[in-house]
């Protein structure tokens, strides 16, 4: 595994700051393999949270190394994604079901029936209904061995977006439809072709379910997320940036940090 330049004790959590993003992005997966197997040894199964977007994608093509090197089945593992957009069909090239298969479910031997995703296809009279079955499902499965997340440029986790609800109705939301903030809408239009066409609400899995994970790990990279980073973990713990709320879980997270985004710290 990768060594860090510098590790940090903040917030109640381990801060590994690495020299190179690529360096992180292989800590990141091969902490995921480590506690993937070690769920596997202890329990015969693993329940992994898994993210989307830019930082995952190599992290993603590292378990398909392991995978392909035969260091690591998928066999008995189930996973939880944490977001989608909605509404969108699974089929969008912008859904994350499109990026999940893309990037990592149609390279290893995960079950499609234990691959599990928001639905952001289904109506909206439902929606609500397939949030709560969706808390009760990874309930059911004994809660997430691990939740890998990334970090919003506003703070953001998953797509629990800032606001100005007290903390400990912050920490209680479940998994839910909730309205994208303008950051993120802003983030995401190169995606979409501008910022008017990037789908303005998404199905997220909730802080609760979130923090429940036994590991959390957390990858945030560049200079652009230096502000949130420095924000979540020496700043007060405050729905106005959800990553802070990670500090109400002390001695589960470990951050990935790269210099540029560290430099807050």
């Amino acid at each position: 595994m990768p060594a860090p330049v510098r590790v940090l004790s903040l917030a109640g959590a381990t801060v590994q700051v690495f020299a190179e993003v690529p360096l992180a992005c292989r800590a990141v997966a091969d902490r995921i393999a480590q506690v993937t197997r070690s769920a596997l040894d202890t329990r015969g199964r693993a329940i992994l949270g898994l993210a989307t977007g830019s930082t995952p994608i190599p992290v993603y093509a590292r378990l398909i190394e392991l995978h392909r090197a035969g260091e690591l089945s998928f066999a008995n593992v189930t996973t939880y994604n944490l977001d989608e957009y909605y509404p969108i069909s699974p089929l969008d090239s912008n859904s994350y079901r499109s990026f999940m298969y893309k990037h990592l479910f149609g390279q290893i031997d995960l079950p499609p029936n234990r691959a599990h995703l928001l639905d952001g296809s289904i109506p909206e009279a439902f929606a609500a209904e397939q949030a709560a079955a969706y808390d009760r499902w990874i309930a059911a499965d004994g809660g997430l061995d691990l939740q890998l997340l990334g970090l919003g440029r506003n703070g953001h986790i998953g797509f629990n977006e800032p606001s100005d609800l007290p903390v400990a109705e912050a920490l209680a939301l479940g998994t839910r439809l909730t309205h994208l903030d303008p950051i993120t809408r802003a983030d995401a239009a190169k995606d979409f072709g501008g910022e008017d066409k990037v789908i303005p609400r998404a199905l997220t899995l909730g802080v609760a379910p979130i923090l429940a994970a036994r590991t959390i790990l957390i990858a945030a990279f560049g200079p652009n997320k230096a502000d949130a980073v420095a924000r979540s973990l020496t700043g007060p713990t405050t729905a106005r940036v959800p990553g802070s709320l990670l500090q109400t879980v002390p001695g589960k997270v470990t951050w990935y940090l790269d210099e540029a985004s560290a430099k807050g710290l």
